[in-house]
């Protein structure tokens, strides 16, 4: 067994600790509760900045940092972290089978992937061993917990909870330090609390369905190189998300642009980059474009659920507001992709012509391709929910077309001097999500 095996299984028999939280929960009134489930990360915590300078105990839980600067500072920050989110399960609202979930998910999702990637495994196989156990720990661990608590153990809840946990753990593990384990812990545990307190209905059949679904989604852009690993860790919770908090006519639309904008960036790409206008990483997209793309969708479909909560706002509102940006990411994906392969484009402020790939230059082709590629999502809208129709399929192309407009513009003005693309993608992406509930609400289609 390899040191960072080891590692690995210090910290989670520290993370498994957690399960004494419901119990302590159980026995002792709230303020005696706070105090004992927070005690012992807090000694341990302790003991590693002021205690533990060398020996046995100190090799076992080292990093290489810690190394150099003689403290166990990752194995503090952990324990605080945890220590930190036993006080919200303790002493405010967030539900304890959440809260030991969030430390099962990566506790144990690090140690497959350290236990799978100290035998040469490539770094798929590590993710893959990380979602998988860290979706059984945590699936087990908030189980475990409501038995301890004497609450029913609703499955498929627990399970889209530990998939979503799995997912994002894993997708953050991809893009941050080993020691940003805290960050990720907190993060994950607030996520899991956010979509805990929604309460959604979920039945043992859709869950099964949602899993499969991303899974094979996830297969799929990985192995036709649409996306990164980052990439498409980001896809699949974004599309998990959006099957169970939306349904499936939610995810049929955003599975479309996943599909053929990761299809249109490896169309001609070798002509793309001859003329230097090519995605990077052969054209595989990664956490940050997939994002930048798909965070107002994803506030859509959260708001959507949070929205019966609010009686003022009108849960239809955000249906448009959701068509209209990925009716936006679309059109701008494939506007770029397509009209990027023809000569002469012209710069959107001032009809000048431009050399192909710059910032906010555009062609006919490409506007006709985004105008298809509204229409497309419009149409997907369209069929699946009888709240768009006929009138609100013109308000998604309509927002779309905002969507692709807006980009343009901030491309040619603010694009490399104060944003980047992703940034100005994000910006594109909200304008037309605020286009299409505006046009939804003049129209009638959501009223007020």
């Amino acid at each position: 067994m390899t040191s960072t095996v080891r590692r690995a299984g210090a910290f989670a028999a520290v993370g498994a600790i957690s399960l004494a939280v419901p119990v302590v929960s159980q026995t002792f009134s709230r303020p005696v509760a706070t105090v004992a489930a927070a005690a012992p990360f807090v000694t341990i915590a302790a003991l590693a900045l002021y205690v533990i300078e060398g020996g046995v105990v100190f090799e076992l839980f080292a990093r290489p940092g810690d190394r150099r600067d003689g403290r166990l500072y990752g194995l503090a920050g952990f324990a605080l972290s945890i220590a930190g989110l036993s006080l919200l399960a303790t002493q405010f609202e967030m539900p304890i089978g959440v809260f030991t979930m969030s430390v099962f998910v990566l506790s144990f999702g690090n140690l497959a992937s350290n236990a799978v990637r100290s035998r040469g495994a490539d770094p798929i196989a590590a993710t893959t061993a990380f979602v998988a156990v860290a979706f059984l720990a945590g699936l087990g661990s908030h189980a475990a917990a409501d038995r301890i608590l004497g609450l029913p153990v609703d499955l498929p809840v627990l399970a889209f909870l530990a998939a979503t946990g799995a997912l994002t753990a894993a997708l953050l593990r991809t893009v941050l330090f080993e020691r940003d384990d805290p960050l990720v812990l907190l993060s994950v545990g607030l996520l899991l609390w956010l979509f805990a307190d929604l309460a959604i209905d979920v039945t043992p059949q859709g869950i099964v369905i949602a899993l499969g679904i991303t899974v094979a989604l996830g297969y799929v852009s990985f192995a036709l190189e649409t996306a990164s690993l980052p990439g498409m860790l980001t896809g699949v919770l974004l599309g998990l998300l959006t099957i169970v908090v939306g349904d499936v006519g939610w995810f049929a639309m955003l599975i479309t642009f996943f599909g053929l904008g990761g299809l249109s960036s490896k169309f001609k790409y070798d002509r793309k980059v001859q003329r230097g206008i090519a995605q990077p990483n052969e054209g595989a997209r990664g956490s940050g474009n997939v994002l930048a793309n798909s965070l107002v969708a994803l506030f859509a479909v959260i708001a959507h659920a949070a929205a019966p909560r609010i009686d003022a706002v009108p849960q239809d509102l955000f249906l448009f507001v959701f068509a209209g940006s990925v009716a936006a990411a679309m059109s701008d994906t494939l506007s770029s992709e397509i009209g990027g392969l023809y000569d002469r484009p012209r710069l959107i402020t001032t009809f000048e012509v431009v050399d192909p790939g710059t910032d906010g230059g555009v062609t006919w082709q490409g506007a006709l391709a985004g105008l298809v590629g509204a229409a497309i999502i419009a149409g997907i809208g369209a069929g699946m929910f009888e709240t768009i129709g006929a009138a609100g399929a013109a308000v998604v192309v309509a927002a779309g077309v905002v969507g692709m407009t807006v980009d343009s513009l901030l491309g040619a003005l603010i694009e490399d001097r104060y944003v980047g693309n992703q940034g100005v993608n994000f910006l594109a992406t909200a304008a037309a999500g605020v286009a299409g509930g505006g046009f939804a609400i003049a129209l009638g289609l959501a009223p007020i």
